[in-house]
């Protein structure tokens, strides 16, 4: 079968799988924890509700089957993340949902961009949301982000390097950008959005190109993107710049009291950042991204926002606020070039029962489920082959026990690692609890 290889959709040996559920398992704990319920929606939206005119729309991979009749009445597209599609699966769900609805979600999502360092055009993301019905208390505000926070201090286990959240609100951009004369705020906004990707001097040319700017503004919102405070004196430089406006005002106090509730729980751990705008137009009020330290050059690994109308129906609205962490994008730094972790064997099995000859593979066909029903993973051998040649196969997939059912004291079991071999019986013998299933573990 001849294939063509696609890049930009990672498909992970076994070993790296491991090494991607335990990340996976790590991140539904903590989520748990705190309260959230998981849900799983479906692949393809309308694109009616994915294409909204911005610069996702680029990205969008949109689904036909190969042998519709004319047009599709009603075409579909690929998530490109998860917020969009739990804004709608509340609003279909609403009459059986508790508010405010705290989920979590972790599955596929896909994007057309180009293929890079640690981006993908099929990747995992794990999402939480907490959503309100009319109202969304600025607290669940703090909680977002320091939920984030827990979770990669969950993942130090692995190696995980701590994070920094950097926060900002779009409030405070839009009421700036206005208090400087600038109009078109979605241009404001997508063009400080690429501070970091093009550079300042660049995304002052865009803020004239795009957004109408003149120099002396384009500099103003630079000089505001400049500013960084690990405390509430970032609000003095922005009062320094001398703009004034009502929106800017209330961005500002937002902004102030996150970061005062943050530090009080989790000092340092949220940062304010004013160039942090977020591409995607359904933001309406604080933005995060988070940075892996020592990996900054990843860029952000977690992300997301407040959004105040994306779930909405023409009598309720369904405020909410959320961030997702970038599955993918941690295992390209985790199993790179670089690698940082392995798990201790490919497959799940503890145990490889040998078949002495094909007359008594129905033996040790016994022994592996004996061995399972006890919650041992075992398999059985392919080949009654020389033992030599089994023990070589177990060795291969990091099985770590050979199991002999014609030893010379009868049945017997054989950890291939240190050569030490001895009488056991099936519905008793237990692997050391290390051995029992693969162990996900640093790289030396």
């Amino acid at each position: 079968m001849a294939t063509a290889k696609l890049s930009g959709f990672p498909e992970w040996l076994p070993a790296d799988r491991a090494v991607e559920e335990r990340i996976i398992d790590l991140l539904k704990h903590t989520f748990e924890l705190n309260g959230f319920a998981g849900i799983h929606t479906r692949a393809v939206e309308p694109l009616s509700a994915l294409a909204k005119e911005g610069e996702i729309d680029k990205e969008i991979f949109a689904v036909s089957r190969l042998h519709s009749e004319g047009a599709e009445k009603n075409p579909m597209g690929l998530h490109f993340d998860l917020t969009v599609p739990t804004a709608r699966y509340v609003v279909e769900n609403a009459g059986h949902l508790n508010f405010p609805f705290k989920r979590y979600q972790i599955q596929p999502v896909w994007r057309g961009e180009r293929p890079q360092d640690g981006r993908y055009r099929e990747f995992i993301q794990a999402d939480i949301d907490i959503i309100a019905e009319d109202t969304l208390p600025e607290h669940f505000e703090y909680e977002v982000p320091l939920v984030i926070v827990q979770a990669f201090d969950a993942l130090g286990e692995l190696g995980v390097p701590p994070v920094k959240v950097v926060a900002n609100n779009r409030k405070l951009i839009e009421g700036f950008a206005r208090g400087v004369g600038l109009e078109n705020i979605t241009a404001v906004l997508r063009c400080i959005d690429k501070y970091d990707k093009i550079g300042p001097q660049r995304v002052a040319e865009l803020l004239q190109e795009e957004a109408g700017a003149t120099s002396a503004q384009a500099e103003a919102c630079l000089k505001l993107a400049d500013i960084e405070s690990a405390t509430t004196e970032f609000a003095d430089r922005v009062a320094a710049l001398g703009v004034s406006n009502d929106m800017l005002d209330e961005g500002v106090e937002a902004l102030v009291k996150l970061i005062d509730q943050a530090h009080a729980q989790s000092p340092g751990s949220v940062v304010a950042q004013l160039k942090i705008a977020r591409g995607l137009d359904y933001y309406t009020g604080t933005v995060y991204e988070t940075l892996l330290q020592g990996h900054e050059s990843l860029g952000s690994v977690a992300s997301g926002g407040r959004y105040d109308a994306l779930a909405r129906t023409d009598k309720r609205v369904y405020p909410g606020v959320g961030m997702s962490i970038g599955v993918s994008r941690l295992m390209s730094r985790l199993i790179g070039k670089d690698r940082v972790l392995t798990a201790t064997r490919e497959v799940p099995t503890a145990v490889l029962v040998a078949v002495t000859d094909e007359e008594t593979r129905s033996e040790a066909n016994s022994v592996a489920r004996a061995l399972r029903e006890r919650g041992i993973p075992a398999d059985v051998s392919p080949v009654a082959s020389k033992f030599g040649k089994q023990i070589k196969f177990a060795d291969k997939r990091g099985i770590p026990f050979v199991w002999f059912t014609d030893g010379e004291s009868g049945h017997e079991v054989k950890d291939i690692r240190s050569g030490k071999q001895e009488s056991a019986a099936a519905d008793e013998w237990l692997p050391p609890a290390a051995d029992l299933w693969p162990q996900v573990v640093r790289v030396v």
